[in-house]
């Protein structure tokens, strides 16, 4: 898969791009990141792409003729017509369903906007398809843009197992169970015992419910995705009757 990156910083990626996960991608010829400097498709000898907002308000937006030239003149040189990304406010969502689905695409070009925002135009010309990491302001695209590449790379067969895939969070719509590793104790919190016991079928067991568990209280939302079984319901029955004990048991005069 390949992934074209438009921005006005591409340094920014240098050292993200060579550590972890994304270097072993790279490497491997699983994925491939270009970066290409919004500048030098600038028509303004000094490379300037951005100017003051028509609105009178504060900042500067960046302009529409550099970006546009910077995707028409990709758009020579690749095979495939990329899926063409904007981070913005009013776009859909990211999570895991739409990671995946990005996967499968031959090609992105992500466009990371900066100060002010993108002369609308852009979106006009190119409708591209935009997306929301969330309810907050970062100050560019650079960020979201690693994110979003790290969210899709986990699902290009070959990075990652099959086996860790399936096990981590909103996998099959669920919160993933906690994690513990050696010592046993540590400042004397310990590991709970099912997990030093030897039996397999009841680790199996505590991780699914403590999946359950997690998403029941902290993502009750994703449950509602899920095809619940019966081993499910079962379990959440479980769960709800043990929280409930503990509230009567905080309750109860001492």
């Amino acid at each position: 898969m390949r992934i074209d990156i438009v921005t006005a910083f591409p340094e920014y990626f240098y050292s993200p791009l060579e550590v972890g996960l994304m270097r072993r991608a790279l490497e491997h010829g699983y994925l491939k990141v270009e970066l290409h400097n919004l500048r030098d498709y600038s028509e303004n000898k000094h490379g300037k792409i951005d100017d003051y907002p028509y609105s009178g308000g504060p900042g500067m937006v960046l302009q529409a003729p550099p970006i546009l030239k910077t995707v028409e003149e990709l758009g020579k040189n690749l095979p495939y017509k990329p899926e063409i990304i904007l981070f913005s406010s009013t776009g859909i969502p990211l999570n895991s369903s739409l990671a995946e689905d990005l996967s499968n695409r031959e090609g992105l070009l992500i466009i990371c906007g900066h100060y002010e925002g993108i002369d609308e135009r852009v979106k006009e010309s190119l409708s591209p398809l935009e997306i929301s990491l969330g309810d907050y302001i970062i100050s560019g695209g650079e960020a979201a843009s690693l994110i979003l590449i790290e969210a899709i790379a986990r699902f290009i067969p070959g990075i990652i197992s099959e086996e860790s895939l399936e096990e981590e969070s909103f996998a099959e719509n669920l919160l993933e169970y906690p994690q513990y590793t050696r010592p046993v104790e540590c400042e004397g919190l310990t590991v709970p015992n099912i997990l030093i016991s030897g039996n397999h079928n009841k680790f199996k067991r505590w991780m699914m419910k403590e999946s359950l568990k997690r998403t029941l209280v902290l993502r009750p939302d994703l449950l509602k995705k899920r095809s619940l079984s019966k081993d499910d319901l079962i379990t959440i029955k479980e769960i709800i009757s043990e929280i409930i004990s503990l509230v009567d048991g905080l309750n109860s005069p001492n």
